[in-house]
Protein backbone atom coordinates (compact mmCIF):
# COMPACT_ATOMS: atom_id res chain seq x y z
CA UNK A 1 0.00 0.00 0.00
CA UNK A 2 2.99 2.31 0.54
CA UNK A 3 3.56 2.83 -3.17
CA UNK A 4 -0.09 3.76 -3.69
CA UNK A 5 0.06 6.39 -0.95
CA UNK A 6 3.37 7.63 -2.37
CA UNK A 7 1.73 7.87 -5.81
CA UNK A 8 -1.07 10.03 -4.39
CA UNK A 9 1.49 12.38 -2.83
CA UNK A 10 3.51 12.54 -6.06
CA UNK A 11 0.51 13.41 -8.23
CA UNK A 12 -0.67 16.22 -5.93
CA UNK A 13 2.51 18.01 -4.79
CA UNK A 14 0.83 20.19 -2.15
CA UNK A 15 -0.26 17.17 -0.09
CA UNK A 16 1.34 17.31 3.35
CA UNK A 17 0.00 14.20 5.12
CA UNK A 18 -1.67 10.97 4.10
CA UNK A 19 -3.09 8.71 6.82
CA UNK A 20 -5.15 5.55 6.55
CA UNK A 21 -7.09 5.00 9.76
CA UNK A 22 -9.55 2.60 11.29
CA UNK A 23 -12.98 3.87 12.30
CA UNK A 24 -11.84 3.96 15.93
CA UNK A 25 -8.94 6.28 15.11
CA UNK A 26 -5.94 3.96 14.87
CA UNK A 27 -3.31 4.79 12.26
CA UNK A 28 -3.06 1.83 9.86
CA UNK A 29 -0.72 3.37 7.26
CA UNK A 30 0.87 6.74 6.59
CA UNK A 31 2.94 8.69 4.10
CA UNK A 32 4.71 12.06 4.31
CA UNK A 33 4.33 12.31 8.06
CA UNK A 34 6.01 11.23 11.27
CA UNK A 35 4.36 8.50 13.34
CA UNK A 36 3.28 10.85 16.18
CA UNK A 37 1.72 13.31 13.75
CA UNK A 38 -0.03 10.50 11.86
CA UNK A 39 -1.51 9.18 15.10
CA UNK A 40 -2.77 12.67 16.06
CA UNK A 41 -4.33 13.10 12.61
CA UNK A 42 -5.95 9.64 12.84
CA UNK A 43 -7.42 10.38 16.27
CA UNK A 44 -8.71 13.81 15.21
CA UNK A 45 -10.12 12.40 11.96
CA UNK A 46 -12.01 9.75 13.93
CA UNK A 47 -13.53 12.47 16.10
CA UNK A 48 -14.51 14.52 13.06
CA UNK A 49 -16.09 11.41 11.53
CA UNK A 50 -18.10 10.86 14.72
CA UNK A 51 -19.35 14.45 14.63
CA UNK A 52 -20.32 14.04 10.98
CA UNK A 53 -22.26 10.87 11.88
CA UNK A 54 -24.29 12.95 14.34
CA UNK A 55 -25.21 15.34 11.54
CA UNK A 56 -25.91 12.41 9.19
CA UNK A 57 -28.44 11.11 11.72
CA UNK A 58 -30.39 14.33 11.13
CA UNK A 59 -30.33 13.68 7.38
CA UNK A 60 -31.53 10.10 7.05
CA UNK A 61 -30.95 8.47 3.65
CA UNK A 62 -33.90 8.30 1.31
CA UNK A 63 -33.33 4.56 0.95
CA UNK A 64 -35.32 2.84 3.74
CA UNK A 65 -33.01 -0.19 3.38
CA UNK A 66 -29.92 1.80 4.49
CA UNK A 67 -28.52 0.47 7.75
CA UNK A 68 -27.20 3.76 9.18
CA UNK A 69 -24.11 2.24 10.84
CA UNK A 70 -21.64 4.95 9.89
CA UNK A 71 -21.43 4.37 6.15
CA UNK A 72 -23.48 7.55 5.71
CA UNK A 73 -20.28 9.61 6.09
CA UNK A 74 -18.56 9.38 2.73
CA UNK A 75 -16.45 12.53 2.36
CA UNK A 76 -15.61 15.45 4.62
CA UNK A 77 -13.70 18.46 3.32
CA UNK A 78 -12.58 21.29 5.57
CA UNK A 79 -10.97 24.48 4.34
CA UNK A 80 -8.72 25.88 7.06
CA UNK A 81 -6.42 28.90 7.25
CA UNK A 82 -3.39 26.66 6.67
CA UNK A 83 -4.87 24.47 3.95
CA UNK A 84 -7.39 21.68 3.44
CA UNK A 85 -8.34 18.54 5.34
CA UNK A 86 -10.05 15.63 3.59
CA UNK A 87 -11.56 12.50 5.08
CA UNK A 88 -13.00 9.80 2.83
CA UNK A 89 -14.52 6.43 3.56
CA UNK A 90 -12.08 3.84 2.21
CA UNK A 91 -13.75 0.54 2.90
CA UNK A 92 -15.58 -1.06 5.75
CA UNK A 93 -14.51 0.73 8.95
CA UNK A 94 -11.52 2.41 7.25
CA UNK A 95 -10.86 5.99 6.20
CA UNK A 96 -8.32 7.92 4.17
CA UNK A 97 -7.28 11.31 5.62
CA UNK A 98 -5.26 13.85 3.65
CA UNK A 99 -4.01 17.33 4.44
CA UNK A 100 -2.87 19.73 1.73
CA UNK A 101 -1.60 23.27 1.48
CA UNK A 102 -3.89 26.24 0.76
CA UNK A 103 -2.78 26.44 -2.89
CA UNK A 104 -4.09 22.95 -3.75
CA UNK A 105 -6.84 22.33 -6.26
CA UNK A 106 -9.54 20.90 -3.93
CA UNK A 107 -11.25 18.95 -6.71
CA UNK A 108 -8.00 17.30 -7.77
CA UNK A 109 -7.37 15.97 -4.27
CA UNK A 110 -10.91 14.61 -3.99
CA UNK A 111 -10.67 12.90 -7.37
CA UNK A 112 -7.25 11.37 -6.67
CA UNK A 113 -8.43 10.14 -3.25
CA UNK A 114 -11.51 8.57 -4.83
CA UNK A 115 -9.34 6.87 -7.46
CA UNK A 116 -7.07 5.51 -4.74
CA UNK A 117 -9.99 4.23 -2.66
CA UNK A 118 -11.48 2.50 -5.71
CA UNK A 119 -8.13 0.84 -6.48
CA UNK A 120 -7.42 -0.48 -3.02
CA UNK A 121 -10.66 -0.20 -1.05
CA UNK A 122 -10.81 -3.85 -0.08
CA UNK A 123 -7.21 -3.68 1.19
CA UNK A 124 -8.04 -0.68 3.39
CA UNK A 125 -10.87 -2.38 5.24
CA UNK A 126 -10.03 -3.20 8.81
CA UNK A 127 -11.12 -6.55 10.13
CA UNK A 128 -13.22 -6.63 13.30
CA UNK A 129 -11.11 -6.91 16.41
CA UNK A 130 -11.12 -10.26 18.14
CA UNK A 131 -11.76 -10.18 21.86
CA UNK A 132 -8.81 -11.37 23.86
CA UNK A 133 -9.44 -14.41 25.96
CA UNK A 134 -8.36 -14.38 29.56
CA UNK A 135 -5.40 -16.61 30.35
CA UNK A 136 -6.42 -19.87 32.08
Amino acid sequence: MDWLLRDLAATVPTIRHIVVLSADGLCMARHSTERDSAERIAAAASGIKSLAQSIAAELPPEDPEADGRGEDVRVIIMELAGGFFYLMSAGEKSYLAVTAGPEVDPGLVSNRMRDLVLRIGEHLSSAPRAHERAAP
